[in-house]
């Protein structure tokens, strides 16, 4: 089956192939790096992950190229207001936004572009509007981009701009959803602000000319694939599209994807509500960083995602089932492989059919994580009740293996995430903020957790009951569970 996506541009799911058969092009917008990001900005890097992974497992070549915009408005009046260059402000929240990543075991995109690396490709591009008629300069030194040069203005975003004003400009990054206005591609230099002496006066590019210049300088003039969140399909991607189209003649992309919103707890996420947070604030509190990427992608990327910690905890029982039972194929003892199809493999044939069905239909993350734990709920009650083969653990071990190429949570990754969290908590000053329970935890190494299980094995077997509870007490305020199977004691950190 090929995967069918929702192009916001054609209204409807179209087919996601690469047009020369051969990799497909993606552009995926990227973060802007004037602070740490936040859980609504991950939401749409996972479920751009969860696409990039599906289409791997498929067989297919990426292109993938993710922007970091690196000088915007933001960026310079923060940097002005720390008394730093933008190079050294932006470099720490770089560094940490990747550093996220990999917590989140998103993967790297084919090339990662600097907007500050590729000033350049920018001039010539406003030059090239400029040439055209599209572009025109201002007494101050400014270039805009002419609206009414692009009749399709708005095709993406299908909003009626009719009434828009002529002539009329805006030369901030952040301006009102509605506004359409001719908008900045090159802004003059102000007094003490990072600037570029190029061929088009002395200055620096405005956003929209940054995504447009670097997706056709490493993909071509048109692509594939264009995703974002949703709050950049206007103006941020309809602006690309309007500078990119009068250059070339061409469709910019042919495909767009959207993310839609983060909701946290019913409302807008802001600091001003209370609710807004940073993975890094969710680890502090001693949530793990795989329940954390399960709950962003649990819901298919083009409905609203209501975040709440009852979904977080959530999402942390549906790990520890997927992990204990993954486990327990690896140790229970199973009956020798049959020569007939069993239920268990027929089970796992539906349910790996029924995985690709579901993510192939647009990437619906909720219908494909459902088959996997039917088929977990299935297996666990076979090996309950001795009815389960080596033939059957073949059978399941490669469907589970699809999975977690997809949502990667079933191999255990937490331990490090959690300790960088502290180690920067630490350093930030925001030891406060650290759970107590995750602070116990952490202050207890996997040998020294090791050593009591089995002294608590050893107190069992001799009934000594009160110290064998007194151990089990002991571990649990150090934040870590014991469990016993059939299969012998394990433990887990909460």
């Amino acid at each position: 089956m090929t995967l069918r996506l929702f192009n916001t541009l054609s209204g409807q799911l179209d087919e996601l192939a690469p047009s020369d058969g051969k990799a497909l092009r993606m552009y995926a917008c990227g973060p802007t790096v004037y602070d740490y990001g936040h859980i609504g900005n991950f939401r749409t890097f996972l479920q751009i992950d969860v696409l990039r992974r599906f289409l791997k497992l498929q067989g297919m070549s990426l292109r993938h190229v993710m922007n970091i915009t690196d000088v915007d408005d933001k960026i310079i009046r923060n940097a002005g207001e720390s008394g730093l260059a933008i190079g050294d402000y932006t470099a720490p929240y770089i560094d940490a936004f990747f550093e996220d990543l990999a917590s989140l075991r998103v993967q790297r995109p084919e090339i990662v572009a600097r907007a500050t690396e590729h000033i350049p490709r920018m001039v010539e591009l406003v030059e090239k509007l400029a040439s055209s008629g599209a572009a025109y300069k201002t007494d101050d030194g400014s270039w805009y981009f002419r609206l009414s040069a692009f009749p399709e203005y708005g095709k993406l975003s299908k909003k009626d701009l009719s009434g828009m004003e002529d002539g009329a400009r805006v030369d901030v990054d952040e301006y009102e959803k509605d506004s359409a206005r001719d908008f900045a591609l090159w802004k003059a230099a102000k007094p003490g602000e990072t600037s570029w002496e190029t061929s088009i006066g002395r200055g620096r590019p405005g956003w929209h000319i940054e995504c447009s210049a670097m997706a056709m300088e490493f993909l071509g003039d048109c692509f594939d694939l264009h995703a974002g969140g949703e709050d950049l399909m206007f103006p941020h991607h309809e602006n690309e599209i309007a500078q990119s189209e009068s250059v070339t003649h061409k469709p910019f992309a042919r495909h767009w994807m959207h993310v839609r919103f983060l909701l946290v707890d019913g409302r807008k996420m802001s600091k001003s509500e209370g609710n807004f947070f940073t993975l890094r604030d969710l680890l502090l509190k001693g949530y793990k960083a795989s329940a954390i990427r399960l709950a962003l992608i649990s819901v298919p990327y083009r409905h609203q995602l209501n975040f709440t910690f009852e979904g977080l905890t959530e999402a942390t029982n549906a790990i520890e089932r997927l992990r204990t039972f993954h486990q327990r194929l690896a140790t229970a003892k199973m009956t020798p492989s049959l020569e007939s199809e069993s239920p268990i493999q027929a089970a796992a044939v539906k349910a790996r059919a029924e995985f690709f069905e579901a993510l192939n239909d647009d990437l619906n993350t909720a219908d494909a994580r459902a088959p996997i734990f039917e088929l977990v709920r299935a297996a666990n009650t076979a090996l309950d009740r001795g009815q389960f083969s080596t033939a059957d653990r073949d059978a399941v071990l490669p469907v589970l293996r699809d999975f977690d190429s997809v949502f990667d949570v079933i191999e255990d990754h937490d331990a490090e995430p959690t300790k960088r969290a502290l180690a920067w908590a630490e350093k930030a000053g925001r030891t406060a903020d650290v759970a107590q329970e995750l602070l116990a935890s952490a202050s207890t190494s996997d040998d020294e957790i090791n050593a009591l299980v089995a002294e608590r094995d050893v107190a069992k077997k001799r009934r000594d009951f009160a110290r064998a509870d007194q151990i089990r007490k002991e571990l649990a305020e150090k934040g870590v569970v014991i469990e016993d199977s059939k299969e012998g004691t394990r433990w887990k950190r909460k």
